[in-house]
C-alpha cells in the first residue's frame, strides 16, 4: 500500500472515471474507462499494482494547485537547476461545454512537463498493471508511442521519448529546459476495439487546452454562489461534478475502494458506487454549490433506480 497519506493526492476526472495524483508526480490510482472498472494503476493499495510517475531527479521542492475553475492539476517542481510544471488532467472531449462536460470523454490521461526556469532532469516510470495489478502487460514500441496489451485492456502511451523496457516496466530520462514542453497521452481501449492512434504533441496540447476550457465553462455557468467560503464551495462543487458519472448522473461516494479506516482493519468498502444513504446530503450540497441541473439529473437516477418515475417525467406530467 502507498505510504503517501490520502490527503496528499489530488483528484482528476473526466466525469466517467477518476485518477489520483500524488505530490511526487505519481498517478497511483486510475480505473479505465469507468469509476468501477478494474484499476490500471493501483499503487494506492499495493506497491506492485502499478503507477505512472513523472518527477525530477534529486531533491525537489513541490507546490501545486488546480488551474482556476478546473480539475486540471499543476505541480511545480523546483530544483537547484531550475523549475518545471507538470500538468495533469483526464481529457474532456471536443467542444464539451456546460452541462455536456463528460459527454464525449476520450478516455485519456494527459500529462505535460513545461520548463519554467533553467533546466530540470526528469525521470519517468510507467508501470501499467491492469486488473488491480494481476496482469503484467506486454509493452511494445508503436508508431508514436508505447503499446501495452494485457487482459481486457489496450493502452497506448503517446510520447516522443525513448523508453527502456524491462519486465512490463518502461523508464526514461529527459532534460526539460526553460520554454520547452513535452506532452504524454495515455489512451484506453478494450481488447475488442481497434487500438487507438497515437496523438502528436500538438494534439496533446490541444486536448489539454480543451479540457481547461471545458471545466472553466462548466464553472462559469454553474458556480454563482457568493456567500462565505466561496472558493471552497466552488472547489467542492467541481469535486462533486468530478465524482459524477455523466451517462446516468449518478455520483460515486468516492473514487477509491478497499482503503480501510485503519491498516489491517475490515471497514474497507468499495465507494465507487452511489450510496443512497448519502444522496440527500449530496443533493443539498449541489444546490448550495449552484449546480441545480446536475442535482435534477442525480435525482432522476435515484428515482429510476428505486423503481419510480424519474423526476423529469413527474415534473413534465405535473405541468401538463
Amino acid at each position: 500500500m502507498s505510504q503517501c497519506p490520502i490527503s496528499e493526492y489530488a483528484l482528476l476526472s473526466d466525469s466517467h472515471t477518476a485518477a489520483l495524483a500524488s505530490r511526487g508526480g505519481s498517478v497511483d490510482w486510475l480505473c479505465f474507462p469507468r469509476f468501477d472498472s478494474p484499476a490500471i494503476f493501483g499503487r494506492l493499495l499495493d506497491d506492485a499494482a502499478g503507477h505512472y510517475t513523472i518527477r525530477p531527479t534529486g531533491e525537489t521542492r513541490v507546490s501545486r494547485q488546480y488551474v482556476e475553475g478546473t480539475l486540471v492539476l499543476e505541480t511545480r517542481f523546483a530544483t537547484d537547476g531550475g523549475q518545471a510544471i507538470l500538468t495533469d488532467a483526464l481529457a474532456a472531449g471536443p467542444n464539451e461545454r456546460g452541462h455536456e462536460l463528460g459527454a464525449h470523454a476520450p478516455h485519456a490521461l494527459l500529462r505535460q512537463v513545461r520548463g519554467i526556469q533553467g533546466e530540470v532532469d526528469i525521470e519517468i516510470e510507467y508501470v501499467p498493471r491492469p486488473e488491480y495489478g494481476i496482469v503484467h502487460p506486454l509493452l511494445v514500441s508503436a508508431d508514436g508511442g508505447l503499446l501495452a496489451r494485457g487482459g481486457a485492456a489496450v493502452l497506448l502511451l503517446s510520447s516522443s521519448v525513448e523508453w527502456a523496457v524491462t519486465d512490463s516496466t518502461a523508464r526514461a530520462r529527459i532534460t526539460i529546459r526553460e520554454g520547452e514542453a513535452l506532452g504524454f497521452a495515455l489512451q484506453y481501449r478494450s481488447s475488442s476495439d481497434d487500438a487507438p492512434a497515437a496523438w502528436s504533441q500538438e494534439e496533446i496540447a490541444h486536448f489539454l487546452a480543451e479540457t481547461v476550457r471545458a471545466w472553466q465553462n462548466w464553472s462559469a455557468i454553474h458556480q454563482s454562489y457568493q456567500g462565505p467560503w466561496k472558493d471552497l464551495v466552488h472547489q467542492s462543487g467541481r469535486v462533486l461534478q468530478g465524482l459524477t458519472y455523466f451517462p446516468t448522473g449518478a455520483m460515486v461516494a468516492a473514487a477509491t475502494t478497499s482503503l480501510p479506516e485503519e491498516v489491517g482493519g475490515t471497514r474497507n468498502w468499495d465507494y465507487r458506487f452511489c450510496w443512497a444513504r448519502d444522496a440527500s446530503f449530496t443533493l443539498d450540497a449541489l444546490w448550495v454549490a449552484a449546480c441545480p441541473d446536475e442535482a435534477h439529473k442525480f435525482f432522476d437516477f435515484l428515482a429510476g433506480a428505486a423503481g419510480h418515475a424519474p423526476a423529469n417525467h413527474v415534473r413534465h406530467r405535473g405541468r401538463a
